[in-house]
């Protein structure tokens, strides 16, 4: 059974974040010791990640990645790349139309794609730069949908984007050349902090 959670940092309140998730955030840097606090069934009040046991093993593995020197392989760009081309991959057509607004004000040519058949008619027509793609589709897995745009177009960036990130779904999505994995829900300023580590 899952357990959920609610985040508060500062005045941000994420509702209803899954287990997996936050131990995801934690394992990997995202929620630092001290920085937020979390409800959970059977404990009155806020208390902070760090002071609940089943929680502490994930702070000591980023603690240990850190003192390895661990940190996010990407794939290497030979140059300089350019970014013309945007296509969005994802069921939530409120935050697509958001992204899109937000990525056209910036000049970018940007077209929408709900499912993997509208994707599927979107790639035919123009291969993009770069690809923003969700992991949940709901004519099937985001993942398997990826080998078929690199295998199409080696060239093309992907950037994941997704409730559901995993460490084993991050180390997959690297293996097959994804450039960066940005969880949901994620600010505008790391997208476009996404975009720019590609072309400069």
């Amino acid at each position: 059974m899952q357990i959920k959670w609610d985040i508060k940092r500062g005045a941000d309140i994420y509702g209803g974040v899954y287990d997996a998730r936050l131990k995801n955030w934690i394992s990997t840097g995202k929620i630092k010791t001290g920085e937020v606090f979390v409800w959970r069934s059977g404990f009155s009040g806020w208390r902070k990640p760090e002071e609940l046991e089943e929680l502490q093993p994930h702070f000591k593995h980023f603690e240990k990645a850190q003192l390895r020197g661990e940190r996010l392989i990407r794939p290497t760009l030979s140059s300089k790349k350019e970014i013309k081309n945007i296509l969005i991959i994802d069921d939530e057509k409120d935050l697509c139309e958001l992204l899109c607004e937000s990525l056209s004000r910036r000049r970018y040519n940007v077209t929408i794609a709900n499912t993997k058949r509208e994707a599927m008619d979107r790639l035919k027509r123009e291969m993009p730069d770069l690809v923003f793609l969700d992991l949940k589709l709901p004519d099937g897995d985001g993942m398997r949908f990826l080998s078929k745009i690199k295998k199409q177009n080696p060239n093309t960036i992907v950037n994941i984007i997704s409730a559901y990130g995993s460490e084993e779904r991050r180390e997959e999505a690297k293996k097959k050349g994804v450039y960066s994995f940005i969880d949901k829900p994620f600010t505008e300023r790391e997208i476009l902090t996404s975009i720019n580590s590609v072309i400069k």
